[in-house]
């Protein structure tokens, strides 16, 4: 479904990535991991179009090259990021940050039909439904930004640091219900610093350093692998 090929990112004279390579197979999560820096975000930014990669990258989304095309184009086509930081608009309600999740489409019945099924996913949202964003807690937001997302009927669903500053509890809410998003037919591209349940809910996994693939193959034999255990996932190993 997507094919990552030679992708080069610079800020300036500064080079995030350095040429890498990986691909999502149709159905699956696949999670890429790495410490702070390493350009895990800048990744998903470059196949979502956010940032233009440098020349000679490839990146070919369903059998179409999009590397040089904008963002609202590669939505359309059914790939979208929910973003690092949730990015949610605090002045707005849950309905209306729903109701801008789906700004590309306009199939009234499909949208309200999308939508019930984003709050069946999430029903603290459909508690919060007339409440502005601003009022909701961390682990609210990040799941309204991923409700949002879910909006645009993503075939491809890039995540980016789902459970960045979540308590626990709600971390292991958040990464259930990404299992139930693929379960449904959506298939993930999850960036995460929690290695640990990054690869406990991924098919597959690349380990990304300092902008460059070091390790790749199945999520389960990474968590085995003592380097991934002592340099990602500390005391849960």
């Amino acid at each position: 479904m997507l094919e990552v090929e030679s992708l080069a990112v610079s800020y300036g004279a500064i080079k995030a990535l350095h040429g890498i390579g990986l691909r999502v197979g149709r159905g699956e999560i696949v999670t890429l991991i790495g410490s702070n820096g390493a350009g895990k975000s800048t990744t998903l930014r470059a196949i979502s179009g956010l940032v233009r990669p440098a020349a000679g990258s490839k990146i070919v989304y369903d059998g179409t090259s999009i590397a040089s095309r904008p963002p609202h184009e590669i939505v359309r086509m059914g790939l979208v990021q929910s973003p690092e930081g949730r990015g949610v608009f605090p002045n707005m309600t849950v309905e209306e940050n729903l109701e801008l999740g789906a700004y590309v489409r306009s199939d009234r019945d499909g949208i309200d039909a999308d939508r019930e099924k984003a709050l069946s996913l999430f029903p603290r949202l459909k508690e919060r439904f007339r409440q502005s964003a601003g009022t909701l807690s961390g682990g609210e937001q990040q799941m309204l930004a991923m409700a949002r997302a879910l909006m645009a009927r993503p075939r491809l669903l890039l995540l980016d640091e789902p459970s960045l500053g979540l308590a626990p509890q709600i971390v292991q809410v958040i990464f259930r219900i990404i299992r139930e998003i693929n379960a449904g037919g959506t298939t993930i591209l999850l960036v995460e610093q929690n290695a640990h349940m990054a690869l406990k809910v991924a098919h597959r996994a690349y380990v990304l350093e300092v902008g460059r693939i070091v390790m790749e193959g199945p999520a389960a034999e990474l968590a085995a692998s003592d380097q991934v255990k002592n340099a990602y996932m500390g005391r849960h190993a």
